[in-house]
């Protein structure tokens, strides 16, 4: 999750420049003044129409509007257009009133250090966003004044939670006579019983997320919470030569040798390997439950099932994605009255019943019982306290760093201690250049 990286230090400045970020319309007062009787509000996002986010937020954008005689004028942008350009764009004046953004360090407590995102302490404290979003779910909205998570001030507030998990096409196993597995074991004994009868068993992309959260994954199955902490919060020292980077990478190594992970997937993005898990070319698909959704509307002519992956103490996830409010916005008041809206239980229970994970939603109301399975999947993580987080945002950089060693291991051009090292001298580049490293 990259955006043009200023110095900690640099964004504190700014931040002191901009002095305390007040809230017209909540009792103080920002550089932007909020506009009088607006007419329009600018709302960005980067949802599917068909999943579960955007049914929800087409559904809030219309409550809003009826609500309060104010048109919305949405722009769909893409995970990557917001990554690369976010902190250009909300320099500007094109920025949005309000927009959904990648949580982490590196991406909203990076903008949040810069002055770039409204406080939201008010805002909360009006409409009890806290009674809603709380524990971990919350760890992502909340920033230090150096922009680490899990502290500090609200600039974020999410309405869903995601974690990774496996999913299964079902057809695809029975075709073969293959179990759905449910240990480490039977796993790779699955995907090698695949790669016999000539078909590769897990659809992969190194362009972009998957392989990188399939390396955290198989990390995080071998951490504890002090490894999580130094590598999330830079409290400790992260030992890349250690068991839990160790066995990730040869892990993958391991894989792409044996055929479970084709070669050819360096060059391969998100979107495609999720519409070649749709599509049936492979029978496994690790990755986010932000496709839940999506594989429920559009594999109608499949069987398919999930599972978070076996055997560890840790997955990949947290809350969703969070709305914040930009500070050039002048339709502050707005904004917030927006995502209030999208808390709400008609907003919530419609993203339940379109396969999403709303974390304000009624159980009673959700009718889809695959639907029910998720929600009942991610409460169990989270009473485990499992949610691992992700593995790029301790850096601006780390998102790409991360691909581009993933990219080298994958073809060959680099081998595991190798890759390790280069993982090693990125993050601890990008964390001296942030100066968030606690002593």
């Amino acid at each position: 999750m990259k955006s043009t990286r200023k110095l900690v230090a640099a964004g504190l400045a700014v931040a002191t420049m901009f002095g305390t970020l007040g809230l017209a319309g909540c009792g103080s007062s920002g550089d932007a003044a909020q506009e009088e009787n607006p007419t329009s509000i600018k709302i960005w996002h980067y949802e599917e129409d068909n999943g579960a986010q955007g049914k929800a937020w087409a559904k809030a954008m219309a409550i809003f509007e009826e609500e309060t005689g104010v048109k919305v004028e949405f722009e769909k942008k893409s995970f990557e257009q917001i990554r690369q350009n976010a902190s250009q764009i909300l320099n500007s004046d094109e920025a949005p009133d309000v927009m959904e953004y990648n949580k982490g360090n590196a991406t909203a407590g990076l903008l949040a250090s810069q002055g770039l995102l409204t406080n939201l302490n008010d805002y909360v404290s009006k409409y009890k966003w806290d009674k809603k979003v709380n524990g971990t779910l919350a760890d992502t909205g909340k920033y230090n004044e150096q922009g680490i998570m899990g502290s500090g001030d609200w600039y974020g507030i999410t309405n869903y939670g995601e974690d990774i998990v496996m999913y299964y096409n079902t057809d695809m196993f029975d075709k073969y006579g293959i179990e759905i597995p449910t240990t480490l074991d039977e796993l790779e004994s699955a995907m090698q019983k695949f790669v016999d009868a000539g078909v590769t068993p897990l659809s992969e992309g190194v362009a972009e997320y998957p392989l990188q959260h399939l390396w955290w994954q198989l990390a995080l199955s071998k951490a504890d919470d002090s490894f999580v902490k130094a590598y999330e919060m830079y409290d400790g020292d992260v030992d890349w030569q250690g068991e839990a980077t160790t066995y990730a990478t040869k892990t993958i190594k391991d894989w792409v040798d044996k055929g479970y992970i084709s070669k050819d997937c360096t060059g391969t993005k998100a979107e495609d390997a999720g519409q070649a898990f749709m599509n049936g070319t492979y029978p496994m698909f690790f990755s986010g439950t932000w496709w839940f959704g999506r594989f429920q509307s559009d594999m109608t002519d499949a069987n398919w099932t999930f599972a978070t992956f076996p055997e560890t103490d840790k997955v990949v996830g947290s809350s969703g994605n969070i709305w914040v409010i930009p500070e050039n916005s002048k339709k502050k008041d707005l904004a917030a009255k927006f995502i209030d809206i999208t808390l709400s239980d008609e907003v919530q229970n419609l993203m339940g019943n379109s396969g999403g994970l709303p974390i304000a939603a009624d159980p009673d109301q959700i009718t889809d019982e695959k639907t029910k399975e998720l929600i009942t999947s991610f409460n169990s993580v989270l009473e485990k306290d499992a949610l691992g987080f992700y593995p790029d945002w301790p850096t601006s950089t780390f998102y790409d760093e991360l691909n581009s060693s993933l990219q080298e291991l994958v073809n060959g051009t680099s081998d595991v201690k190798t890759v390790l090292n280069q993982m090693k001298d990125n993050y601890d580049k990008g964390v001296e250049a942030a100066g968030v490293k606690q002593s």
